[in-house]
Parts: structure tokens; sequence; C-alpha cells
């Protein structure tokens, strides 16, 4: 059978649209797979960028016949557009027996029919008109995607079978009927795709096939997910969970970005790649001014985006004791370099930049210096005898 895919549903009556010059938004984030009749060529393809200008036919003179002014017309139409008109046009001149349409040709369906009631022409397509109409019932039909396979291979399974009951003299009336409900049964038990789970994210995992159309359909849901605040206090740790609610497929991939100034957007544009960042989980330790921003995280398969997080991070809290606000705003300039993969990591000071940072020198604090102290004494004592 001949098989046309398309990314978008819209792109059939949006580029037939565009090309008569009809303007209209399509409709995103909605993946098809069309399986069209036979009469098709195996190598069409259905596929055009949405964003591309709309064709504007030339103009008719009005002196023209209306033969003339409609050969003249579809002459002016690009010839993909022509091909989306007449892929259009096959599926909703479908048959309501669509699901044997799927995954049985033509060609399979007269080789079953040739066996029944030989090379006749009449009875050829009385046999074959009654082989639709024996499937008349599963023209609602919807599966999971990914049981789009089994279901082929239970339509070639019923092939070879009825090609071996033809040999039995069994009237065919009778064995379609037998057919369609042993495929029924089949479809029965295979597990329903679950629903797509708001607010974001293309969940492959529900993915539905429906057998009316021939054709795949997924979640219509954005691919950015709505932005996550978070208030952290000035040094203090911010964590990051780049986790979605629903299946992913295996394996995937983690790409982390951070915007700064205090910007709250998802425009990606502004974003830039923190490369020391992996993994679904982040962390920031010790937060600083500089940190205030909004941090991305895309999930992907197969370099496909799948789903986007954002975190707005507000950081609070009064600066160092003895620093106002405009000296660690100038000392941050002062030592600021192009270090954004350094954002994620995780901070480990030294003994003197510990005992530098104010309030380092607590109680506590020196209690653990005098026990240190002491034991690297008792170490010299006893290396010393």
């Amino acid at each position: 059978m001949s098989r046309v895919t398309g990314e978008v549903l819209g792109s059939l009556a949006s580029g037939l649209t565009t090309s008569l010059g009809i303007t209209g938004p399509p409709t995103p984030n909605t993946h098809i797979a069309l399986f069209l009749p036979e009469s098709l060529p195996s190598d069409l393809t259905i596929g055009r960028s949405l964003t591309s200008g709309p064709h504007i036919p030339q103009p008719i003179p009005h002196h023209t016949s209306d033969l003339t002014k409609v050969t003249s017309f579809f002459l002016g139409l690009e010839a993909m557009a022509l091909v989306r008109l007449v892929a259009l046009l096959a599926l909703l001149a479908a048959p309501v027996s669509a699901c044997l349409l799927c995954f049985m040709t033509v060609f399979e369906r007269r080789r079953v029919c040739q066996g029944f009631v030989g090379m006749q022409g009449a009875s050829l397509r009385k046999c074959e008109d009654a082989f639709k109409a024996a499937f008349g019932g599963l023209e609602d039909v919807e599966i999971s995607y990914k049981d789009r396979g089994h279901l082929h291979d239970v339509f070639t399974e019923m092939t070879h079978s009825l090609q071996e009951t033809a040999l039995t003299q069994k009237p065919y009336e009778e064995a379609f009927r037998e057919a369609a409900a042993s495929v029924e049964e089949n479809i029965a038990q295979l597990k329903e795709a679950p629903d797509c789970i708001p607010p974001c994210g293309i969940q492959e995992v529900s993915r539905r096939f429906l057998c009316r159309w021939c054709y795949s359909e997924v979640c219509d849901l954005p691919l950015d997910c709505p932005v996550q605040d978070m208030k952290v206090i000035r040094g203090e740790q911010a964590m990051f969970s780049c986790d979605v609610n629903f299946e992913l497929p295996e394996p995937v991939t983690y790409t982390w970005k951070f915007v700064g100034g205090g910007f709250r957007t998802q425009d990606q544009t502004y974003f830039r790649e923190l490369p020391g960042a992996r993994g679904n989980v982040a962390r920031i330790r010790p937060v600083q001014p500089k940190h205030r921003g909004t941090f991305s995280c895309e999930i992907a398969h197969e370099q496909r985006p799948l789903a986007r997080l954002y975190f707005f991070l507000n950081v609070t809290g009064p600066p160092p004791r003895g620093e106002s606000e405009l000296q660690v705003s100038f000392r941050e300039v002062v030592r600021w370099a192009p270090r954004e993969a350094e954002l994620l990591e995780p901070w480990r000071p030294s003994l003197v930049e510990l005992l530098a940072s104010p309030g380092a020198l607590t109680p506590s604090n020196w209690g653990l210096l005098a026990a240190n102290a002491a034991v690297l004494a008792a170490g010299v004592t006893l290396l010393a005898w």
C-alpha cells in the first residue's frame, strides 16, 4: 500500500488554502502519518514548510469561458498543492471499511477473491464489495500507535488464512464475516493508548492510530512547559529537577540553558547553553545575585525535543555584612568572566575562603578548629618520638 507521511495534519488543508490565497493559522504540535489508497504513487510524499509564503495564482481574464477559467486556475497551482488536493480527496472518499484498506492492498484483496470466485469480472467485483462490507464495523477503531505493527501482522495472517479457506469451497460471505470477527477479537485484546497528560510535552506514548482515515495523531500540547518560579535565599542551594509526568522513550538527553539579568522568559533566542550541566537534576550553591534569571532544560529523544521546562530563580536576602549592593555589583563586574559552565557546579571553598567569609568564626567553628589543632599537635608529638 502507498504511504504518505506528513508532520502536520493541517499541512494538507493549509498547503491547499495557501495556494488558493486563503490565510489561516495551522494547528501546531499535531503530528500525522497518513496511509492513502493504492491509487497514489508509492513514492508520493506530503510535506511543506508552514512558514513559506502563500502562492498567488495568476489572475484570470473575465472574458474567458468557465472551462478555461478552471483550467487556467489549476495550471497556476503548485504541483505539491495538487498532490495535497488529490490526497485529501482520496481520504474523504475512503469507504467506512478503511481499517481493511489500511493493512491490505487492493491487489491482496483481489487475489483473495480470485481464490473464491475465479477471474470473472462481475463475480469478482461482488466479492470485493462483500469483503469490504464485512469489515464495516471496524471503521471507528483506534489503537495505540505502537500496536500498529501487531495489527498489520494480524491482517497478514488473515490473508493467508482466507487463501487457504478458498480451497475448501466455503462461501466467501461466511469466510469474510469470520475473518472480521477474528480481527475484531484481536483488537479488543490490545491496550488503549494512555490519555494525554497536560500541560505540555510531545507524548509519543499517547499517539493513536485511527483506522477510519488511516493516520496517527498525538496530543495537541505545547512543547514549552509553564515557567516554575523559585525563590532561594542568597548563599543557599538551588535545586532544579527536569522531570515530566508522562512516560519518556529511551534514551533521552538533557540540555540546560540559562539567561541572566533577571529575565523571566521562554524565548530560546535569549538562552545560552551550560555545557557543564548534564542529567535531569542540576544545582547551584551558593546562590548569588548573578544567578537570578531563567534556567531551561530541554528533554530530547534522538535529537527530537519532547519537552522544555523553565525555572525562574529569584535570589533574595541582604548582601554580606559590611558591603552595599553597589559594592557587590561593582565587585561582580570587575571579576566577571564568561564562565557560564560553572553556574551549576558545586561550591568547594578553601579553608582560607571559609575563614575569610563573614560569620565563619562562630563558637562551634572555634571548637572544631581547637579540636583539629589538638589532633595535629598529638600527631607531631608521636612523630617526634
